[in-house]
């Protein structure tokens, strides 16, 4: 089994904020496989779920982002599985264009609190993530005040195709491994050009 995490902050209110969009990549993860995310286990909203051959678990921490880790720790220990061959994190990425997808094996938080949490909790950084990309093209004055106000219904379309790409990136990640999703999504949304970034 495999453990498919996304962050986000639960409430209405939050929905469809730039921060969510973990949970909203999950969401329609869940809807490909006919499923709901709707039981609680490990103070996560939770969902078994097949994709090819592979059974999964879909996780929505409900411990707000800043304490992620919490749940995804005793998620990994009720299931007994092991981060660096059996979770996946999809989160939100400030630093990256809007738009873009980065599919990376393992690394630090960049500054995302939801992930500060995790790796404090699993003590490693050897885990898959799907970095989506939410920068403006001006940096904006308040980082957390842009993060969890909502889309604007402008950048509605983009962002379901945003969420489109996500979840393609997931079932490749389950099916044929990080390196061929890296392959695939790690490119500039405009130009489909390899992309080049900092750690």
């Amino acid at each position: 089994m495999k453990l498919i995490v996304g962050l986000g902050n639960p409430g209405i209110e939050y929905q469809f904020t730039p921060h969510n969009l973990g949970f909203l990549t999950l969401d329609r993860v869940a809807e490909r496989c006919g499923v709901e995310i709707g039981n609680r286990r490990s103070r996560a909203l939770t969902a078994k779920a097949t994709i090819g051959s592979e059974e999964v678990l879909l996780a929505k921490p409900e411990t707000y982002m800043n304490l992620s880790g919490m749940s995804v720790r005793e998620l990994l220990e009720e299931l007994q599985l092991r981060p660096e061959q059996d979770v996946l994190v999809v989160y939100d990425e400030l630093d990256l264009p809007f738009g873009a997808i980065r599919v990376r094996p393992r690394g630090g938080p960049a500054g995302h609190n939801g992930m500060k949490s995790i790796l404090a909790a699993l003590g490693t950084e050897e885990f898959a993530r799907v970095r989506l990309g939410i920068g403006p093209e001006r940096k904006p004055a308040d980082g957390a005040r842009y993060v969890t106000t909502p889309f604007r219904r402008a950048q509605l379309k983009a962002v379901d195709e945003l969420l489109d790409r996500a979840a393609d990136a997931v079932e490749v990640i389950v099916k044929e491994g990080v390196a061929a999703a890296m392959n695939r999504f790690n490119r500039r949304p405009e130009t489909g050009e390899e992309a080049v970034e900092s750690e």
